[in-house]
């Protein structure tokens, strides 16, 4: 349920968002059906994207048999089992990529880390100019818990995100934390957790900025390629510092 000025702002502004395409890995360790508090918070983020047009996928990693490491297909390294590569076809399609988790012991989840593992395992790979795979991509993040820790998790999260290539526009992460644990989580009876007013804030304006930020690199077709080719470098360019010979 999206609030009265959220509504109003999907209503309004002259913005064509109908091209890019969101995912939302919800890294909760429960599996479906069972109850996430972080998808809660996701799904507002996701009704604003869907309002204004973008297509919108959202993945429980803990639905799937991912294995552990950091290659692209682990089955290719001695795993029997690895749900990850099909996963990924959805985030090489993605132009958003969102990272919901709740919080345990003052960090994201383990899942999260193991996401966050297999994205880097991939970011090597190089785009058509030259470029690492995940330029002109954006990124974010989406947290909850009964404990402190959003903005200690959301650090490590745009850090690693942005690290591997993805573009982090203002105010790229949100969450809602109750009462110090044991207490209420994010969607349990009287937590005030959908009606809590900084949380819905800095969800919305997360969720319009990661709209603007892809939008806006999709029309310039992403990132300039200039002075950030790998490809480029590897051949002996070295862009401002002198050239090796071309091998």
């Amino acid at each position: 349920m999206l609030s009265p000025m959220q509504e109003t702002l999907c209503q309004t502004g002259d913005f064509d968002f109908s091209h890019p395409t969101a995912l939302f890995l919800n890294c909760t360790l429960k599996r479906s059906p069972e109850l996430s508090h972080t998808s809660g918070l996701i799904a507002i983020s996701a009704k604003i994207m869907k309002r204004k047009g973008v297509t919108v996928h959202h993945i429980r990693p803990s639905d799937h048999k991912i294995a552990t490491g950091v290659w692209p297909d682990m089955t290719k390294h001695g795993h029997e089992f690895d749900d990850w590569p099909a996963i990924y076809e959805l985030v090489t399609e993605a132009d958003i990529l969102v990272l919901g988790t709740p919080i345990w012991l003052g960090e994201k989840s383990s899942i999260c880390t193991q996401i966050i593992e297999r994205l880097y395992a991939s970011s090597g790979d190089l785009n058509t100019a030259g470029q690492y795979a995940y330029y002109g991509k954006v990124g974010g993040c989406l947290i909850t818990g009964n404990e402190d820790g959003v903005k200690h998790c959301a650090m490590s999260m745009l850090y690693a995100l942005q690290h591997i290539g993805y573009t982090i526009p203002p105010q790229a992460d949100a969450g809602w934390i109750g009462e110090a644990g044991p207490g209420p989580s994010y969607l349990d009876d009287g937590s005030g957790g959908p009606e809590n007013d900084f949380t819905n804030r800095n969800t919305t304006f997360m969720t319009w900025n990661l709209m603007h930020m892809a939008a806006m690199l999709k029309a310039q077709k992403g990132l300039p390629a200039h002075g950030n080719q790998r490809s480029l470098w590897d051949a002996g360019c070295r862009f401002d510092f002198p050239n090796l010979e071309y091998r």
